[in-house]
């Protein structure tokens, strides 16, 4: 009744209300003139230390030992912590399964992953940490890697927990309607094979921890850039060892983004904090960039095999899911949700009645994954959209054609799935019809047919899909078998909170469980409580900050799915509803008048039949702070209300293992027009349009905002970025170099539609959106490059070197070096190659005499901090090399072959280190100059791996170049000579003759 009452309320306001205009945001005075206050902007207790990290430079391997003590005697040190120290003081992390696996936040005995914590050091500020750590002596016996999913499931790929059947986390088969039926009966199958690479979002602001132990209370209280607090409490508590109550979780007043990424900063909670205590200090950590691409959370990769059972017409009869996610080294908290998130959905935005399912979660040697914006859509609808236009294709009928006639009816809604979404409201062919129109597709259709006539490569790509919001918490539970659920209790909800609070002088504040990562809260919060009270949104106070010891939250409390606008903002109208009630039976007593006469507006609250008889809305606010006494019998306080909303359509899954995954569905039709060069076979977006029905909008600027956000990190995904590895779990796209991110001047301008079919099962009638684009802009420009090449099977991300070898053929591989194949193969293929030539005047027997000599070559290696000499021809020494924003010190082993003197020699070697490890040779020959001088000549061939080998191959190679060079110029200034004369290769030798051209 109250929920009733505050709608009544609100609807009563006379004049246009506040939600439904775009106003300005609160939050952008202080975010766009600096004034933000980011977790590493505030400050900290007198005698915080600071923490730096020594991650593992290989993706699988034995800790065979530590030496730490230099460390531990190093300036300003106050504690070294390993795997072992960290496992005494925590318990194992939560596994997203039920298995008999072991999950900590830092390495214990094994690495599994490139970046793995190894060592953590803490000291009275980061820079003595960071040296600190160098010191850190970390011996590794390597094991054998395994990065791609498919080959994780083979019997013979190296395991890397002995809990899992295999490398098989879980595997699930489902089953709905009669699919073997509908298979048997249909006059054709097709089918695709799908690879959805690994990516991520990528925002300004990296993890952030501060973290303070209280021995006298056992209690910890952490600050934390995360989304939180939701289930990660729960996880957070026990991994430390404290009941909930003694673990205080708050946030900082602004986050430079998100997307999901900082829930999975929850591991770096346990290894603070647990740093924390063993100093007996606070500690302070930031990750840094190189740190956050290689060993942060990711979006899940996924191998899937989709088919359908498609009758004459086009209609899909059935589909046939097999998938097999990877969630990299750990199978953390809250993941396999990745891949049951779409459960409900994966009919899509079809009326299709036959599903069957194979889900299947491998552990393969990359970085864990997690939360990333769009949680699973993107690899599921790009297997369906990819499937949907490829039956059009080999039916020869309109791709759009298909997608209409598989549609599930306007008239349908709230539409049951097969796998049990209940998809609460739409009109999906009323919205593509009017974003065709509005689109201009006709006349985007004339200029294919005119850029194909004159030769050029130009496709049309639609897509159609569902955007599910406010996840059911249940969802996940969907990867146990009915009876294991029955054994572990039900699971479901999707429980928001917010509070609503008057003041003496009648000032209203809003406090809600939800930290923004920059959604507007505090604009829209404004706007909806505005609304209810008659008030403007200037009038309204709103604090998203986060502290669980004192702030009003659920376990399904967060920033997460999508939910700000249909739950947490429609909570918080329901909080500031139920007050109104009450206000208005005290205005209603005062003002001598019924109830249902009161209206709350223009800042006072008064009669509807009598605008004169009114009393001002801060007077009957704060009567229950001066007159409590004062209020009719049986009204209740007016100071504060907090509502804890849970939609009853989020049931757990049922026997039959239907799930609810979402409480509601907007819905997205996308096409776009796009042309590939012939020559380069890059792809330019020529037109891309984007209808969406996400509800009630709230704030019609800021939903066009999240939609181009979304957008543009779509782009990105569809066209530029992918975290690679090598094949031994090397990360090769460790900086901006190599992972490349689309700058506004690569995003184009969408044209965005709107239409609104309010959702029944929501306080406000709103959905989520700004994941969506996400979800449906990779495979629509897929399905418009495969319509341009007229190709069956695209991969992501549509980079020109990938289409070309699918287009042209792979390239023939480079000539290959004999000493450096076994470090290539270890190194996932990273090769560096160069040549050059530096004169000295010197004879070359004494060129050749200095090569031989330890304290000679220990002056012109660059770095080289000592070298010892294992015999005439074997070296070892200690070197410290910088390439890019990386430096660090490598143990190196140097060895001569192949001598003739004084003329050739081989010099060839490796070296291993804290950021990774490498090997190759170079063959240096001394031929005769003039004026008696010697010209020496090499050529050089490495490969490298482990953190070394992410810094992108843009770097490496001029770095390679820079300390090749450095050693030849240090030779020839120690032997008398001049400055080395480089020449890069003969064939900058060539481009010179032919004044560049070549």
């Amino acid at each position: 009744m109250a929920e009733a009452a505050g709608h009544a309320f609100a609807s009563q306001m006379p004049g246009p209300p506040w939600v439904g205009q775009s106003i300005p945001r609160v939050e952008d005075a202080a975010l766009l003139s600096g004034r933000g206050r980011f977790i590493d902007d505030l400050g900290v207790r007198p005698g915080t230390l600071h923490a730096a990290i020594l991650r593992s430079p290989h993706a699988h391997a034995d800790i065979v030992a530590i030496e730490s003590s230099a460390a531990k005697r190093a300036p300003g040190v106050f504690a070294v912590l390993d795997g072992e120290d960290v496992k005494a003081l925590t318990a194992s992390l939560v596994v997203g399964v039920k298995a008999p696996v072991e999950c900590w936040p830092i390495a214990v005995g094994r690495v599994r992953y490139v970046g793995e914590p190894v060592v953590i050091v803490v000291a009275t500020d980061r820079y003595l940490a960071e040296d600190a750590a160098d010191l850190v002596e970390v011996q590794y016996r390597m094991r054998p890697a395994v990065v791609d999913p498919l080959e994780a499931l083979s019997p013979d790929a190296p395991v890397l927990h002995h809990g899992f059947n295999g490398n098989v986390a879980s595997d699930r088969t489902f089953r709905y309607g009669d699919p073997e039926q509908a298979f048997a009966s249909a006059v054709h199958r097709i089918s695709l094979d799908i690879r959805y690479p690994r990516n991520s979002c990528t925002p300004i602001e990296t993890y952030g921890v501060v973290a303070e132990y209280d021995p006298s209370d056992d209690a910890y209280d952490v600050l934390a850039n995360f989304q939180g607090p939701f289930s990660i409490h729960a996880v957070l508590s026990r991994a430390l060892k404290v009941p909930g109550n003694r673990l205080r979780l708050r946030t900082p007043p602004d986050s430079g983004g998100s997307f999901g990424i900082k829930q999975g900063v929850f591991p770096y909670i346990v290894l603070v904090a647990a740093a924390a205590r063993a100093a007996g200090r606070p500690v302070k950590w930031i990750e840094d960039r190189l740190e956050h691409l290689a060993a942060s959370v990711s979006a899940t990769n996924r191998a899937t095999t989709l088919s359908a059972a498609v009758a004459d017409d086009g209609r899909i009869l059935a589909l046939d899911w097999d998938q097999v996610e990877d969630c990299g080294a750990h199978l953390r908290a809250p993941e396999p949700a990745t891949l049951y998130r779409m459960h409900g959905n994966l009919t899509g935005a079809y009326d299709i009645r036959h599903l069957a399912v194979r889900n299947r979660v491998v552990v393969t040697n990359k970085t864990p994954t997690g939360l990333n914006r769009g949680f699973g859509g993107p690899q599921v609808y790009f297997a369906l959209e990819r499937l949907v236009q490829r039956i059009a294709v080999e039916l020869g009928l309109d791709p759009l054609e298909i997608i209409r006639r598989n549609l599930i009816p306007a008239d349908g809604f709230p539409y049951r799935t097969i796998s049990g979404a209940l998809l609460d409201s739409g009109n999906y062919q009323g919205a593509i019809e009017r974003g065709v129109d509005e689109g201009g597709l006709a006349e985007l259709k004339s200029r294919r047919d005119a850029a194909r006539a004159q030769g050029r490569l130009y496709g049309i790509g639609y897509t159609a899909v569902v955007e599910p919001s406010v996840s059911n918490m249940g969802y996940i539970t969907t990867v146990l078998t009915p009876a294991e659920r029955r054994k572990a209790g039900p699971k479901n909800g999707a429980q928001a909170t917010a509070t609503v609070a008057i003041d003496p002088v009648g000032s209203v504040t809003v406090h809600v469980a939800s930290v923004p990562q920059g959604q507007g809260h505090r604009t829209v919060l404004s706007q909806v409580v505005a609304d209810v009270f008659g008030l403007t949104p200037a009038d309204i106070r709103v604090n998203t900050e986060m502290d669980t010891a004192k702030d009003a939250w659920s376990i399904a409390s967060g920033n997460y799915a999508s939910r700000f606008a249909p739950a947490v903002a429609g909570t918080a109208k329901l909080a500031a509803g139920r007050l109104a009630e009450r206000m208005a039976r005290v205005a209603a007593s005062q003002l001598n008048t019924e109830i249902d006469d009161i209206a709350f507006a223009g800042g006072s609250v008064g009669s509807k039949r009598n605008p004169d008889n009114k009393i001002s809305f801060s007077r009957v606010a704060a009567l229950s702070h001066w007159s409590p006494g004062a209020l009719p019998d049986g009204i209740g306080q007016t100071i504060r209300e907090t509502v804890f909303w849970s939609p009853p359509e989020l049931t757990a899954p049922d026997e039959e293992d239907h799930i609810n995954s979402s409480l509601c569905h907007g819905f997205i039709f996308d096409f776009c027009g796009v042309e590939v060069d012939r020559t380069t076979l890059q792809t330019r977006i020529d037109r891309y349009v984007t209808m969406h029905d996400c509800g009630t909008i709230l704030h019609p600027a800021m939903v066009d905002g999240q939609i181009r956000g979304g957008f543009a990190q779509a782009i990105g995904a569809a066209l530029y970025e992918e975290y690679a590895y090598g094949s031994d779990g090397s990360f090769l796209t460790g900086t901006f170099a190599d992972y490349l991110l689309p700058t506004t001047a690569e995003i184009p301008d969408p044209l965005i539609l709107h239409m609104q079919t309010p959702s029944p099962f929501t306080p406000l009638g709103s959905k989520g959106v700004g994941e969506g684009n996400c979800m449906s802009t990779p495979v629509c420009i897929a399905n418009a490059v495969a319509d341009a090449l007229g190709l069956k099977d695209v991969e992501l991300p549509l980079v020109p070197a990938k289409l070309a070898q699918i287009v042209r053929g792979a390239e023939s591989p480079p000539p290959k070096g004999r000493a450096i194949e076994e470090v290539a193969k270890r190194s996932g293929e990273r090769r560096l190659r160069g040549e050059g030539e530096a004169v000295v005047r010197a004879p070359a027997e004494r060129v050749w005499a200095m090569l031989l000599d330890p304290e000679t070559l220990q002056a012109v290696i660059p770095g080289c901090d000592n070298l010892q000499k294992v015999s005439d021809t074997h070296f070892r020494a200690e070197v410290t090399i910088g390439v890019g924003p990386v430096k660090g010190r490598y143990r190196a082993d140097v060895k001569l072959s192949d001598l003739d003197p004084p003329h050739a020699v081989t010099l060839g070697g490796s070296a291993e280190g804290a950021l990774g490890f490498g090997g190759g040779e170079g063959r240096i020959t001394l031929v005769p100059a003039e004026n008696g001088g010697t010209a020496i000549r090499y050529v050089y061939e490495a490969a490298i791996g482990g953190k070394v080998a992410s810094i992108g191959g843009r770097l490496l190679d001029g770095a390679a170049r820079v300390i090749i060079g450095q050693f030849f110029a240090a030779l020839a200034r120690k032997a008398g000579g001049d400055a080395a004369t480089s020449r890069r290769s003969w064939l900058a030798r060539v481009r010179r003759l032919f004044g560049g051209q070549v």
